[in-house]
């Protein structure tokens, strides 16, 4: 349906819908579509709520701002495949500004995210000679690094988004706006596949835990350290 014939791609098709199918109960859209299916709501009602979880800027915008900040390094770094010490200085300058590195870090794994590994793996067997695949495999070489540095990343390893956007942008795709389209559509598969396992073993209704005002109170007291000023 988007028009492309090329048998790699339709392999990287089933390799993007594969692995963004479903990410455990707690990622947004997948819980909010379990959440809401949990009412026995409808089930288009119900994944339509998971997609909403994608308009915010956390969830369901990172690979293409994975390609917007690599566009903008190579605007100032200039053209061609910049070299380890011209990624490492622009990482430095990014992190100096308060800002993130698009693409690395994750909630829950602590090593490089598979999904990363096997995007990785397409590429060399099908794009090896992309200059932007080479910018990508070049920051994977250089961030963790600087990021355990720094003594405040839990995670410093690349999850999937820090290379999918590259292989989509060699096969012509560079409208990103339409990447959080790709991924609600894979999205879509591994949350409707669990809700019809929700209903199948009559799971409950989802509620969410209520604490007191007493126990926030608690809770401030023995985390003071964390409240600003």
């Amino acid at each position: 349906m988007l028009g492309y014939d090329e048998e790699s791609f339709r392999e990287l098709m089933r390799l993007y819908m594969t692995i963004h199918a479903d990410h455990e109960g707690g990622n947004v859209s997948a819980h909010a579509t379990h959440l809401v299916g949990s009412a026995l709501s409808d089930t288009y009602l119900s994944l339509s709520s998971g997609m909403n979880g994608l308009a915010g800027p956390l969830h369901g915008l990172a690979n293409q701002e994975v390609i917007r900040w690599i566009d903008q390094m190579r605007e100032e770094l200039g053209p061609g495949i910049p070299g380890r010490d011209q990624i490492a200085a622009y990482v430095k300058k990014t992190l100096s500004e308060g800002k993130v590195v698009p693409g690395y870090g994750h909630a829950v794994l602590r090593r490089t995210d598979p999904r990363f590994t096997a995007m990785m793996e397409f590429a060399q067997k099908h794009l090896p000679d992309d200059e932007l695949v080479h910018i990508v495999w070049n920051i994977y070489k250089v961030v963790p690094d600087i990021l355990k540095q720094t003594g405040k990343v839990k995670n410093p390893w690349p999850n999937v988004d820090a290379h999918s956007g590259a292989l989509l942008v060699h096969y012509g795709l560079v409208e990103y706006e339409f990447y959080t389209v790709l991924f609600g559509v894979s999205r879509a598969l591994g949350v409707l596949a669990s809700l019809c396992w929700d209903r199948a073993l009559g799971l409950s209704i989802e509620r969410p835990k209520s604490v007191t005002t007493q126990w926030m109170r608690s809770w401030v007291e023995g985390h003071a350290d964390l409240i600003p000023g």
